[in-house]
């Protein structure tokens, strides 16, 4: 997953225990991918191991997952298991294959052929949001080799008559230029008459799928006075009308996956189909993030199986009665992931693997069998003040690598604890961090810089400072 501030600028509308229960799977027509799988991330110090994963992944009733890396153990232990398994190639990988054929069998050999057929793969994901606006400059040199390596995967799978698996690549909604209403969706102008045309050529001839990373968070989330939480969760009573299309629309998501649509029929491809590579909701964040908690996330991701599951297939107002295959974003909350706090609280299970809310993803519950959830308690964004601390109980070690870090970029940002200065004293790591962060945080947020420092900083409303020492603060 993309960062969110980047998530949330690309799309902005102005609009208002696990259940045991017979499964139904609703599969795609012609292809085997289950109509809702769950991505398995392991950015984390703290999760359970992959055999423990692959048995709560059997025990939820998951039967497709995607990883992130073809990581050899999980591979492995996914072999005789019926569910289906999308691989998905690392960015820093994508020109040694499309460069070298040697490399670009190599990797077709050790990570598909060598657990094929035994574990059920069925997508190949080319990179992961690769075409995304804030991409590094490193990213931005992959763009040209992006589409041509994955005509060399598909090429060797056939080669070894292997026809049923498909290859694709994630992107988020800031591939779009344009987005709302979904008439007026275009491609981002730096991609749309180079990068685009190859990729969907490329989707079309091999009849693969359009793959989008799709979170109504962001845009909910970006705007929350405005915005309508209920259109977010898909329990708006209210609906909107696309005046370009006259399409009638009841929830954001329906809108993201048609603005996608529109924008690949304006480049010649009405009919590649749509793939929900990531969607999802946080169930916890840092105070300006407004929103996350468990009752959004479970009503937003309760609704979303009963949707994508339903029979007949409900589809988008754009293509009505098909099914999208959808992979919930994620299996566990991975605290290793950098960026804001919602970025380490998306998972379906803590990291002890248990979970943080009932979900049935076989979509056939009813509310009524649900236990009751804790009302959100954070939906309006904050007003006030915000300061960045060090956490309590940080290890000291890390703690010091990370001041050294925000007083290391300069601009004064630790100009105040200088011997003699007003923050000098008292002289304590806890302190000197903590006065450290609120001031690069403050400094730096406008450019995207989280109140994160590798884990060891948190937010807080309450004023650290002291009154000879005023501490830099954001104020929302």
């Amino acid at each position: 997953m993309g960062s969110a501030a980047a998530a949330a600028a690309a799309f902005r509308f102005l609009l208002l225990p696990l259940a045991v229960v017979s499964p139904y799977i609703a599969l795609v027509r012609g292809a085997d991918i289950p109509a809702i799988g769950i991505n398995y991330g392991q950015l984390g110090d703290d999760l359970p191991s992959p055999y423990r994963s692959i048995e709560l992944i059997k025990s939820m009733q998951v039967t497709s997952v995607k990883l992130y890396d073809p990581n050899p153990e999980v591979m492995r232990l996914l072999a005789g298991s019926k569910i289906y398994v999308t691989v998905m190639v690392p960015n820093q990988e994508i020109v040694n294959i499309n460069t070298n054929h040697s490399l670009a069998v190599r990797w077709v050999q050790d990570n598909v052929l060598a657990y094929y057929p035994q574990t059920m793969i069925r997508l190949i994901m080319v990179g992961n949001e690769i075409l995304s606006h804030n991409a590094s400059a490193e990213d931005m040199q992959i763009w040209n080799h992006l589409v041509p390596a994955m005509y060399k995967i598909k090429n060797i799978l056939r080669a070894n008559n292997i026809q049923n698996i498909k290859v694709g690549t994630p992107l988020a909604m800031d591939i779009l230029q344009t987005t709302s209403p979904p008439s007026n969706a275009t491609f981002r102008r730096d991609v749309a008459l180079t990068v685009m045309p190859q990729l969907l050529r490329f989707l079309n001839s091999t009849k693969s799928y359009f793959f989008i990373d799709a979170y109504p968070y962001f845009p909910w989330s970006a705007n929350p006075t405005n915005a309508s939480l209920d259109y977010a969760l898909f329990k708006s009573q209210r609906n909107y009308t696309d005046p370009g299309s006259g399409l009638v629309y009841s929830n954001f998501l329906d809108e993201m996956l048609d603005s996608v649509i529109f924008a690949m029929t304006k480049l010649g491809y009405p009919d590649i189909r749509l793939f929900i590579s990531e969607t999802g909701w946080p169930h916890g964040g840092d105070i300006d993030q407004p929103g996350a908690n468990i009752y959004n996330a479970a009503i937003y991701n309760r609704n979303l199986v009963r949707r994508m599951t339903a029979k007949p297939p409900i589809g988008t107002p754009a293509r009505p009665g098909v099914v999208i295959p959808t992979f919930i974003f994620s299996l566990y909350d991975e605290n290793q992931k950098d960026g804001p706090g919602t970025e380490r609280h998306w998972g379906l299970l803590h990291s002890d693997g248990r979970p943080v809310f009932d979900i049935d993803l076989t979509g056939s519950r009813a509310d009524s069998e649900y236990r009751a959830l804790p009302e959100g308690h954070n939906n309006e964004a904050y007003k006030g003040k915000i300061w960045c601390i060090a956490a309590r109980g940080a290890d000291m070690r890390g703690l010091g690598r990370e001041l050294r870090y925000a007083c290391n970029q300069g601009n004064g940002t630790c100009d105040a604890l200088a011997p003699g200065k007003e923050c000098y004293e008292p002289v304590s790591l806890i302190w000197h961090a903590s006065y450290a962060f609120s001031s690069y945080w403050k400094q730096f947020r406008s450019q995207g810089a989280t109140c994160y420092f590798n884990g060891l900083a948190v937010q807080t409303t309450r004023n650290p400072g002291s009154e000879s020492c005023k501490f830099p603060s954001v104020t929302l």
